[in-house]
């Protein structure tokens, strides 16, 4: 089973070819990322145009690296939802002209689903991947983590999985992009965080962790807000001063406590729901998906508070990518799914597990 992955949730326009569900056969990224610095955050319309411009080269790249022809491909996977409407639409017209002028087969892929599966890639002839050795067993928990989405999932198995919580405000990349933001940072956020958390003391500030009424809900808003309050306070400044002007007048030791302690909040608060739901599930496999999966904070903290170790695909698969799209496409056809109608098939930006 060979498939053709299309993912253009957001600012990456990708495309990939997986074999079987286990194979990575290329991974094509183009990303608009640098046009987005400037604004410190995605611009939906200039994602939307950098995709119009890129989507057919990244597929063409996908399956020259493949060293495929159209005709060894079995069917076409594309994300439909969550993501930024303008961005989806590109990706899903696109991948409903192939499968009708290719006569292959279509199936719609929940992006956030898709990120779990970029962990069942064990093996591939292209240099500069780490991967895992084995696939994930089931029962598995997923912590899902990254710009746009902050869950905690129960896998029973293929396609029976359980939803056990969620954030309620911010994502948890998103909350980095912010706090990255007030104290001066360059957008992403995580990798800019993070680097600047080495040269802080983790707990020079004491910020808070929301208290949920959801067992494994996450909030992330109060910290943000805490993060705000205690900029200005170090400033000698009230909540009245406007947070644009606030980098400017930290120091850098000042930025580095900031950036440190909040990393270590933010990442202690899915942690803890993490330990809880390891603790009353039992899963023989714990997976941590999406861009903040490469934070070494995160990793580190879970590799003291889990008792399991835990596998991590290789960085470049974190953040989106074609080759998750695929690989949960293979699944889907080898577990004999229903295809979707290429003439029909629309985007469902609010999409949720």
């Amino acid at each position: 089973m060979i498939v053709l992955g299309i993912e253009s949730s957001c600012d990456e326009t990708a495309a990939a070819v997986v074999q079987d569900g286990h194979v990575l056969r290329s991974n094509a990224v183009a990303s608009s990322m640098d046009l987005h610095v400037a604004y410190g955050g995605v611009v939906p319309e200039i994602a939307a145009r950098s995709h119009i411009e890129s989507i057919t080269p990244v597929i063409q790249q996908a399956l020259t690296q493949a060293d495929c022809a159209w005709d060894e491909i079995d069917a076409i996977a594309v994300t439909y939802g969550a993501g930024l409407g303008g961005s989806l639409l590109i990706g899903v017209l696109t991948a409903r002209t192939l499968a009708i002028t290719k006569r292959k087969p279509l199936y719609a892929i929940n992006h956030v689903e898709g990120h779990v599966y970029a962990n069942f890639l064990t093996e591939t002839a292209i240099s500069g991947y780490t991967l895992p050795s084995a696939q994930p067993e089931f029962p598995l928990l997923a912590l899902i983590v990254s710009g746009g989405h902050s869950q905690l999932v129960l896998f029973r198995n293929h396609f029976d999985y359980r939803l056990l919580g969620q954030t309620q405000d911010d994502a948890i990349g998103e909350a980095f992009d912010k706090v990255a933001k007030i104290i001066g940072l360059p957008y992403p956020g995580g990798p800019s965080v993070g680097k600047k958390a080495m040269e802080g003391n983790a707990y020079a500030f004491e910020f808070p962790k929301a208290k949920m009424a959801g067992k494994y809900d996450f909030s992330f808003s109060g910290v943000k807000t805490a993060v705000l309050r205690t900029a200005q306070a170090q400033i000698g400044q009230d909540h009245t001063f406007p947070s644009k002007d606030i980098a400017s007048r930290l120091s850098e030791a000042q930025k580095a406590d900031i950036a440190a302690s909040f990393q270590r909040v933010a990442i202690e608060t899915v942690v803890d729901k993490a330990e809880i739901a390891y603790d009353e599930f039992a899963p023989k496999s714990v997976v941590i998906v999406g861009g903040v999966a490469a934070s070494p904070e995160l990793r580190r903290q879970l590799a003291e508070r889990l008792p399991l170790p835990i596998a991590y695909t290789d960085p470049k698969l974190c953040t989106d990518n074609g080759a998750m799209i695929a690989t949960l496409g293979c699944f889907t056809a080898l577990h004999h799914r229903p295809d979707t109608d290429p003439y029909s098939l629309d985007i469902a930006p609010n999409l949720s597990m």
